[in-house]
């Protein structure tokens, strides 16, 4: 017979402990454990009318229930050229003499990582739209960022001599406020 301090320490003894734990899979062949709220113990509600609040419906199962998530992005992409299986003795030879001039003359090989890494698709987000379409009226001409810094230049530039005219000044520098942004840049060097 044992006393209760002998089965206490065995119940919380860790090397038990971690030997008893029954680990079983999950329903619908889930990978990990089944962790939803039961309708008690669930705290999000949501309003019915009349002051009333219920608990909120349950999430659908995932699609992907029982299978693994990848662990990496690496893919295995093929290692030869496509039709390079059927490569004579001869060739192969001289492929080879290629590829070791190519690292002799310090030319970038691959590593693992970039031969094995998926190839992304480019994403767009689908409310982009490009300065040349969309957010232009069809009589407005869309300019280029080259055409657009002109233009902005240009604006400067007049602005300044009219600023120039009236205060009686000769230069932008003599101003207390610049008006380009190249003297705003050459202040800003100046007073580091």
């Amino acid at each position: 017979m044992k006393t209760f301090k002998q089965f206490i320490l065995e119940a919380y003894d860790p090397e038990v402990q971690g030997r008893s734990q029954i680990r079983k899979q999950g329903q619908g062949g889930r990978v990990g454990t089944d962790r939803k709220k039961s309708e008690p113990e669930k705290r999000k509600v949501k309003a019915v009318g009349g002051g009333k609040t219920v608990p909120a419906k349950t999430y659908k199962a995932r699609k992907d229930i029982g299978t693994q998530k990848p662990r990496s992005t690496r893919e295995q992409q093929p290692t030869q050229a496509r039709g390079s299986a059927a490569i004579s003795a001869k060739e192969a030879q001289k492929k080879a003499y290629l590829e070791r001039k190519a690292k002799e003359r310090g030319a970038k090989t691959k590593t693992a990582s970039e031969l094995l890494a998926k190839k992304p698709k480019a994403k767009v987000d689908p409310k982009y739209k490009s300065i040349g379409q969309g957010n232009t009226g069809p009589s407005k001409k869309s300019y280029t960022t080259p055409e657009r810094k002109e233009m902005r230049k240009k604006g400067e530039a007049y602005l300044r001599d009219i600023r120039l005219k009236t205060t009686g000044k000769s230069k932008e520098s003599e101003l207390k406020h610049p008006v380009t942004q190249r003297e705003i840049t050459r202040r800003n060097k100046k007073n580091k």
